[in-house]
């Protein structure tokens, strides 16, 4: 596994390691109405994190996308397990935009206005999918 991003991953890896940071960020002081949002909407969709406090379940969202945010960002974490991460990462949004009611138009997969937002990441999978697969076929060549 390489240790260090190769240059032409930077750009992408840049550009979602920022924003992912920044929403950390913007978590880490949560008041009490986005620390409900935050968890309302995670243990709508995942029943298993309906017993967790909002503030400390948004505390520990705002640590984790922090911590992925700056992974990304450091070009010295293995791009492997940068995209892995990501990919992690981007399917559980996509699995709150997939399991929320009114994210999506009935019977489709096109979001509602209400559900672009979140709609969105799934560039975080390709992207998250694209840093592993060459990383994995960069290692089947070299072998």
């Amino acid at each position: 596994m390489r240790i260090l991003a190769r240059p032409h991953q930077l750009p992408a890896r840049v550009a979602t390691g920022a924003y992912i940071l920044n929403s950390g960020l913007s978590k880490a002081q949560a008041d009490e109405g986005t620390a409900q949002f935050v968890h309302g909407m995670a243990a709508g969709t995942y029943p298993f994190l309906r017993d967790h406090d909002p503030r400390s379940f948004t505390k520990l969202v705002s640590k984790s996308e922090i911590a992925l945010g700056a992974a990304l960002l450091a070009p010295f974490v293995p791009t492997l397990l940068a995209g892995a991460a990501l990919t992690a990462f981007g399917a559980g949004l996509i699995g709150l935009y997939l399991k929320t009611p009114g994210m999506r138009q009935e019977g489709s997969l096109r979001p509602t206005p209400e559900g672009i937002g979140i709609s969105k990441d799934i560039w975080l999978v390709g992207i998250g999918l694209t840093l592993m697969l060459e990383e994995l076929a960069s290692c089947r060549d070299h072998h």
